[in-house]
């Protein structure tokens, strides 16, 4: 991996380019998020001087600390698991919400917008591998979810999310992502929303995401570098 952040950015900026004509795609089709769990907000200022604008948390009270202190103007969002109780504060900070999986939480958010005085935007995490370890709708449930949706007036599902198994070789979980693909297609005229966004991709396996229809590709190991702690981000790499 190469040294600086202004290197390693525009080696994915090329990445993308080359996913994108692979698949017959404009690159300015595709958002990187810069999955910033555990960056201080010396490195925030420092992607945003490279021309980052978006950027992604996977905690509530981490990104309470962290955008006060980051460069203003800049766009959040949140993709880590939500617990309902911080969804009136998740409202306030971010921008849009990636990873929606009940009902319970899709009202709570619905309020929260209300209470904030503007529509909050979200996206539905579908789970399509089914794992058990893994948060997410099952594809069957989404039907009643976007029924519920339509009721809600302080609420927008823009698209839908999705964390595919890791694998060795991203081709294996290519067809999780053809899958989340297809079923926003055929949503599409059930949910009433146009699902722009199919937030999905990460460092391991975002030019295959791309290949299938990525919009928003999250993140952080191939622009920030390997954290000093082991744990595996739920919802980026």
């Amino acid at each position: 991996m190469t040294n600086t952040f202004s290197e390693r950015l525009a080696e994915v900026r090329n990445r993308i380019k080359a996913a994108c004509e692979k698949s017959g795609r404009d690159p300015k089709s595709v958002r990187i998020l810069a999955a910033s769990k555990a960056q201080p907000p010396e490195k925030i200022r420092e992607a945003a001087e490279c021309g980052l604008t978006l950027f992604g948390e996977n905690r509530v009270q981490e990104a309470r600390q962290k955008i006060p202190l980051s460069p203003s103007g800049l766009e959040w969002h949140m993709i880590g698991h939500l617990q309902t109780n911080k969804a009136r504060e998740a409202t306030r900070l971010f921008q849009m919400t990636h990873s929606v999986d009940s009902p319970k939480l899709l009202e709570a958010i619905d309020a929260a917008g209300e209470s904030a005085g503007r529509v909050a935007r979200v996206c539905l995490e579908i789970n399509v591998s089914g794992e058990s370890s893994k948060f997410g709708l099952p594809p069957e449930a989404a039907p009643e979810i976007f029924k519920l949706a339509n009721g809600l007036k302080h609420l927008e599902i823009t698209g839908l999310m999705t964390i595919p198994p890791v694998a060795e070789d991203p081709d294996a979980v290519r067809h999780f992502f053809a899958r989340l693909r297809a079923l926003r297609e055929q949503w599409r005229d059930l949910s009433g929303f146009a699902l722009n966004e199919l937030s999905m991709g990460m460092s391991h396996d975002f030019e295959v995401a791309i290949e299938e229809g990525a919009t928003i590709v999250r993140l952080g190991t191939v622009l920030f570098g390997r954290r000093e702690t082991q744990e595996r981000p739920k919802a980026e790499g």
